[in-house]
């Protein structure tokens, strides 16, 4: 992975984002990192994800896939799996993949719990991932 420099307008269209204000958004851009992966790059693995602070990975564009007990679950940045952290493997052998060129941002998990305590509208976006995640990992 290659680092990338975050453009506002180009975060502010990305549809985890595009509820934020102005002002959220430089916050975001402040406090993330934003990566140029090519297809095949490894975003993240599982092996500790019952640790709960965990890094957030967002796909910015592009298209990346969960692979975990020999299944691939591929998702594009509109779909519920636009974002992941290992923590979501409960404890299963995981790791996120991108099946194309992508532009992925890193946030750590004391940063976005530090956006969700300041108002910034993320929750559905975290929900509805939340919940097809635990459909990977046979948690629902």
């Amino acid at each position: 992975m290659r680092s990338a420099v975050t453009y506002r307008f180009l975060l502010r269209n990305t549809p985890f984002f595009t509820a934020l204000s102005t002002e959220q958004l430089q916050w975001v851009i402040r406090h993330s990192h934003e990566w140029a992966a090519d297809a095949g790059a490894v975003i993240a693995k599982c092996e500790d994800s019952r640790a709960p602070d965990a890094p957030y990975w967002i796909l910015l564009d592009g298209g990346w896939q969960v692979e975990t007990g020999g299944r691939t679950f591929a998702r594009g940045h509109a779909d519920p799996g636009k974002w992941f952290s290992g923590s979501e493997g409960q404890g299963q052998s995981c790791q996120l993949v991108t099946n194309q060129f992508s532009y992925v941002m890193r946030i750590d998990h004391a940063d976005m719990q530090h956006m969700l305590g300041r108002g910034f509208q993320l929750g559905s976006h975290l929900d509805s991932g939340a919940r097809y995640y635990r459909s990977i990992f046979g948690n629902e």
